[in-house]
């Protein structure tokens, strides 16, 4: 049986580029809702409709597990997912806690989509962990439409990441926590615009971990020939053009992988 990955567009490409490294031999399946990204402006009630599609047609395909490879349907919708679907769902999780835990004195920068941001399970992650009020937060919506277009290294996109990290003293902070799955692109940009003291903080490894975890319990990881295959909004990708474009997105990540 195969792991699904389901993201609202390529930014879960980032949560699989790593499983694929670690699970070299399991068998995927990931979903992009093209039809509908971005995640991040739209309402509460049409995310939670766009992801009620998706995991039909996933658990139609008889996965084994679904990664909500997406920071925004995960604070919007995993938990209803979870008493739907009796099979293993791992949510991501903006990893505020695992930056906090690094250092612990300095501050933390959140950044996020607009709906996770301020949305109600980042403010419980908030009041739980942040006990010193340390977490900053930064929505960057127009991240994920750059992700989208493969705009990754433009003047635009320095201007805008010049101007929103701008807002903020960094000399003051010891992390930024990569809060959606799309912003992984980006790692060279922002690092170019960071002080040194900063670094990068994702839930990539600690979601991809937790699965690992499940399966195992469940006596579920297979030994078979790594494959994947892709699906725009429940169609299967075959057009040579959309698989050179995510060939391309993995190129890019291959890139970015190791920039801390």
């Amino acid at each position: 049986m195969k792991i699904a990955f389901f993201d609202s567009g390529i930014g879960g490409l980032s949560v699989l580029h790593h499983a694929m490294r670690v699970l070299p031999k399991e068998q995927f399946v990931f979903y992009a809702d093209e039809d509908n990204v971005p995640y991040g402006v739209k309402t509460t009630d049409e995310v939670k409709g766009f992801v009620q599609q998706a995991f039909d047609f996933l658990v139609g395909c008889d996965v084994k597990a679904i990664v909500v490879a997406c920071n925004t349907a995960t604070s919007v919708a995993v938990r209803e997912m979870r008493h739907r679907y009796d099979i293993p769902i791992i949510g991501m999780e903006p990893a505020a806690k695992k930056a906090l835990d690094l250092d612990g004195e300095h501050r933390v920068l959140v950044a996020a989509t607009p709906i996770t941001v301020h949305g109600k399970k980042m403010q419980i992650l908030i009041d739980r962990f942040d006990k010193d009020h340390l977490v900053d937060l930064l929505p960057l919506p127009r991240l994920v439409e750059f992700a989208e277009r493969e705009e990754f290294r433009s003047e635009a996109v320095h201007a805008y990441l010049a101007q929103e990290l701008g807002r903020f003293h960094l000399a003051d902070y010891s992390a930024l926590v990569l809060g959606c799955t799309h912003f992984n692109y980006f790692k060279d940009t922002m690092r170019e615009i960071m002080p040194e003291n900063m670094h990068f903080v994702d839930g990539n490894e600690g979601t991809v971990r937790e699965l690992i975890r499940q399966l195992d319990a469940r006596h579920e990881l297979e030994d078979l020939p790594q494959t994947v295959d892709y699906y725009y909004s429940g169609r299967r990708v075959e057009d040579p053009a959309e698989l050179a474009r995510i060939a391309r997105y993995l190129k890019r990540l291959d890139f970015v992988y190791d920039i801390r």
